[in-house]
């Protein structure tokens, strides 16, 4: 069996050379441009519906025997089970990067409001520090102030007392020369 397998192929391969060999020798005759449309025209349909009828082939193969149906069957089912797997893989990254950068979001929005409450307390200190420096001051200069303004009043009562103490000795002493003139 082995050995008319292989004269088969011999005979098939000498038979191929000759064939190419003759195409080679003969001259090719040229068509008329006519022709070759009209060949065109009908080839190229002929074409397309064995190409169809092919590809039909093809996808009935598989189903007509009970066993490449199981086949294909399981082929299907692999093929589904394995996108679904990857889905799911898919889905489980997307979600832990999801959750990964909702975490590192809210970590740097918990420091933000850290530091901004942070700053507002000490801002707070400092306006609070800078109100009872500036009320001790005002409270200070006040006293000195009236401090002054009460030594200044009683200055000027004093002046006004001595002045006017002055005046009435001079009003009696002018009184007093007065009456003596007369």
């Amino acid at each position: 069996m082995a050995t008319s397998q292989s004269t088969r192929n011999t005979t098939q391969r000498k038979t191929a050379t000759a064939k190419k060999s003759t195409t080679k020798t003969t001259p090719r005759v040229q068509k008329n441009p006519v022709q070759r449309a009209v060949e065109t025209t009908v080839d190229v349909p002929v074409g397309a519906a064995l190409n169809v009828v092919e590809r039909v082939q093809e996808l009935i193969d598989p189903w007509t025997n009970r066993r490449t149906a199981e086949r294909e069957l399981r082929s299907y089912r692999t093929q589904l089970t394995r996108g679904v797997n990857r889905a799911e893989r898919r889905g489980a990254t997307a979600r832990r990067k999801a959750t990964t950068q909702a975490k590192r979001t809210r970590t740097r929005v918990e420091r933000d409001v850290r530091r901004v409450e942070r700053e507002a307390r000490k801002r707070q200190r400092t306006t609070a520090t800078t109100l009872r420096q500036n009320r001790r001051k005002a409270q200070t200069q006040l006293r000195k102030v009236s401090r002054r303004a009460d030594k200044v009043q009683s200055d000027v009562q004093k002046a006004v007392e001595d002045q006017s103490s002055r005046a009435q000795e001079f009003v009696d002493q002018v009184s007093e020369q007065v009456a003596s003139l007369r």
